[in-house]
């Protein structure tokens, strides 16, 4: 009897274990709580983010223009409990490895887990990862440090905190943070770019669902919550939305124009076509096998055009500040002068926006209403600025940016 009790606990266990859970919009959510403010400012930065309209010059080219490949610096912060949880440089040499070959398309299982009918969808997202070779002060690096931590920390909640490993500069580089988490049915969990230069910004994940050695278990064990989670951490939400609701309900949109809309993730490895969760039945079904929804690593193996768009939008504004670090020895991105340009998001603004500038020095903005009429000055501190406009009456106004008294740029944005 005991036997068969011990045996019935395992199954649960597992049944539990074996579905994907991703804690990323109860930690918006959390924010939200916490700050009703941000609440305002997150759904601004989506809005300007899913617009495909906002045609980013950054990534613009003609037919004959080169690929153009953004690298992103990664830190790795291992933090255990025990010698099993300090995973080995193999495993996270194998999660770097998924990234970058998920992240270009290049990824072996593309054609054999995309139906056909999605195929031609399958985009290219033209970012790589490399860890980072030197710290924010210019260190050299492995790009990994290691922490043991008590068998009482809680890895969701503290991960960040001096108990943890504090990130280094989240306008510079992904952190990524391994661990053990206490909740265990959680695999991992990322900040969407409205959280941009935040202390917590980045991947939190589990050990056990990290890389596909060492102590990845299955059915996580191919590093695809990595890819997953960073999708968020680029602007990507799942294919049905914020929380998954009923259809035809704007809550269920995920932004993206070419994955076909759902109400609630699919799990496992489901058979195509399928039309369970589907909003609109049809001869394909929903795309379950996107990176962004809940199926098992062996059953995702792409992203959309339409994802793309967004991913290169979030690049262009909110992550800018990614593409001019020396993380990696050299500039992320160095094809482009562009990357000097200092970037003015949301626009139009209702309540706050951001100016963001990766590499030029900019200490003040003034603000003109259209009539020429100064209204407000604003002493510019950090990569990522926060400029609150919700006392403006709606209307364009005109931007003028300095530093140290020069004048350095002007730009205008629009008050809804």
């Amino acid at each position: 009897m005991k036997k068969n009790l011990t045996l019935l606990l395992i199954a649960i266990s597992f049944s539990m274990f074996a579905q994907r859970t991703c804690s990323t919009m109860d930690k918006l959510h959390e924010k939200m709580i916490a700050d009703p403010n941000f609440a305002a400012h997150h759904q601004e930065v989506m809005d300007f983010i899913q617009n495909p309209n906002n045609s980013q010059s950054l990534f613009q080219k003609g037919p004959n223009s080169p690929t153009v490949v953004v690298t992103i610096p990664v830190v790795f912060h291992v933090l255990y409990k025990n010698a099993t949880q300090n995973i080995s440089d193999a495993q996270i040499n194998s999660q770097l490895d998924v990234l970058n070959k998920d992240y270009r398309k290049l990824n072996t299982d593309f054609n054999s887990v995309v139906p056909a009918a999605f195929r031609p969808l399958g985009s290219d997202m033209e970012i790589v990862f490399c860890k980072a070779a030197r710290t924010p002060a210019g260190v050299a690096s492995t790009g990994i440090t290691r922490k043991s931590v008590g068998s009482s920390f809680v890895f969701e909640n503290s991960y960040f905190l001096a108990a943890g490993e504090p990130a280094w500069d989240t306008t510079k580089y992904l952190n990524i943070w391994i661990g053990r988490f206490t909740d265990n049915t959680l695999l991992g969990f990322a900040y969407l770019p409205s959280s941009a230069g935040d202390s917590n910004d980045g991947l939190c994940i589990g050990d056990q669902y990290f890389g596909t050695t060492g102590t990845a278990t299955a059915p996580f064990n191919k590093g695809r919550t990595g890819t997953h989670e960073i999708g968020h951490y680029f602007g990507l939400d799942h294919p049905w939305g914020n929380d998954g609701s009923a259809c035809n309900s704007t809550a269920n949109s995920d932004g993206v124009t070419d994955t076909p809309a759902t109400n609630n993730p699919y799990f496992g490895c489901p058979t195509f076509p399928d039309n369970t969760n589907a909003c609109a039945s049809s001869t394909n079904g929903s795309m379950f096998m996107n990176y962004m929804d809940y199926v098992d690593d062996a059953c995702m193996a792409f992203f959309t055009a339409g994802q793309k768009t967004i991913m290169q939008n979030t690049l262009a504004g909110p992550r800018l500040s990614l593409l001019s670090s020396n993380g990696c020895a050299a500039l992320g991105l160095d094809q482009f002068e562009a990357i000097k340009a200092i970037a003015v998001y949301p626009n139009p603004v209702s309540k706050y926006f951001m100016i963001t500038s990766p590499q030029v020095a900019i200490d003040e903005v003034e603000i003109f209403n259209a009539l020429g009429q100064l209204v407000k000055t604003q002493k510019l501190s950090q990569t990522n600025n926060v400029i609150s406009v919700e006392e403006f009456e709606s209307g364009t106004y005109y931007l003028r940016i300095y530093n140290q008294g020069q004048f350095i740029k002007s730009d205008k944005v629009i008050k809804k």
